[in-house]
């Protein structure tokens, strides 16, 4: 146990590791009493009205990329952003009936896989990712509801190192995977890889830590989304 708290620097600073430990056991107890983060959107799902004849709603389904979209689409009301921070296609998983299927949607954006890389739900492998992505999009499919396969965004290790845990090759054969299913499914793929990146990295000025865009990138981004939303509704 000693060299472990060494290695973290108790001797330097140990009030900082202190509190780094309370932060992190407290993220672990949040997260062991709702896995799926169920209670994330559920009361807003609760209050939210059924949608209109002929009303276009799009439900925003993945991870931090979605939920950290900065003024997601102020003029477009049926668009739905139901994504969560640091969650991996598992715990998607476990949540799509209640914040896709239930909502009623004409089409769901789906993005996840890059915190599966990471480890943030356990081990995980390009086949177990895409089990549970065609898990979502089967279910999807089952009731109606058009589907959009977002690629993963590349990461860069331009503010800190990124690629120790998100293999940018594991990036690349996994889009590769996904733009093949797409294909094979039916679904629209929409490639915010290629607006993003360069050569394996994403450009670091389209990012704020080399994970999440900036606003310049999500600037990148929406016309790709647009339109595969538009392709969606159109088939």
């Amino acid at each position: 146990m000693l060299p472990w708290l060494l290695l973290l620097g108790l001797q330097s600073d140990p009030a900082k590791l202190i509190e780094e430990l309370e932060k992190e056991n407290t993220a672990y107890i949040r997260l062991l009493s709702d896995w799926g983060k169920l209670t994330k959107y559920g009361s807003e799902n609760a209050e939210l009205r059924a949608p209109k004849p002929g009303e276009n709603r799009v439900v925003f389904f993945g991870d931090d990329v979605f939920e950290q979209w900065p003024d997601f689409f102020p003029d477009k009301k049926e668009y739905l952003n139901r994504g969560i921070s640091n969650q991996a296609t598992p715990q998607m998983l476990v949540r799509f009936r209640q914040d896709v299927v239930a909502l009623k949607p004409k089409v769901v954006v789906i993005m996840g896989g890059t915190n599966d890389f990471a480890g943030y739900a356990g081990p995980a492998t390009e086949g177990t990712i895409s089990e549970n992505i065609v898990t979502m999009v089967e279910l999807a499919k089952l009731h109606g509801i058009r589907v959009v396969l977002a690629s993963v965004t590349p990461i860069c290790d331009c503010v800190k190192i990124l690629s120790e845990r998100r293999p940018p090759g594991k990036i690349l054969g996994f889009n590769g995977w996904l733009k093949g299913y797409a294909r094979q499914s039916g679904s629209v793929y929409a490639d915010l890889y290629a607006v993003l990146g360069q050569g394996r990295n994403m450009r670091k000025e389209l990012t704020t830590d080399g994970l999440i865009p900036n606003a310049v990138g999500y600037a990148e981004m929406t016309p790709v989304i647009e339109k595969a939303i538009a392709e969606a509704l159109a088939r």
